[in-house]
């Protein structure tokens, strides 16, 4: 039987400028989803670009060889991903000033 886990790394959280998530290791896990769901975004022109990070130990990130997930409305966006390794967060930058976003991010695991 495979073994699966859905971790929360960003809960509700009003975001202004480029963030981290908390690192999150997985090293038993073949397969990653990666869901954003965009609750709220305000500002004019708003978009923001979310990028899976890689660690071989929590301490230095290097950002993921998939495409980043971009985010210019409300709802939710999703990609999967394979080989990324030991640990794992998301890289939030903000493309437009003066924006705002309010997510909830998910990590979905499977072995």
């Amino acid at each position: 039987m495979r073994h699966s886990f859905t971790a929360v790394v960003s809960k509700n959280e009003r975001l202004t400028a480029g963030f981290e998530t908390e690192p999150y290791e997985a090293p038993w896990a073949s397969e990653l989803r990666v869901f954003v769901n965009a609750l709220e975004l305000v500002g004019d022109n708003a978009r923001w670009e979310l990028q899976l990070q890689v660690s071989p130990d929590g301490l230095c990130w290097c950002d993921h060889e998939s495409d980043p997930i971009e985010v210019h409305s409300p709802g939710v966006l999703s990609i999967g991903v394979g080989n990324f390794g030991q640990w794992l967060r998301i890289k939030g930058t903000p493309k437009s000033h003066d924006t705002m976003l309010r997510s909830i991010i998910y990590l979905a695991l499977k072995e």
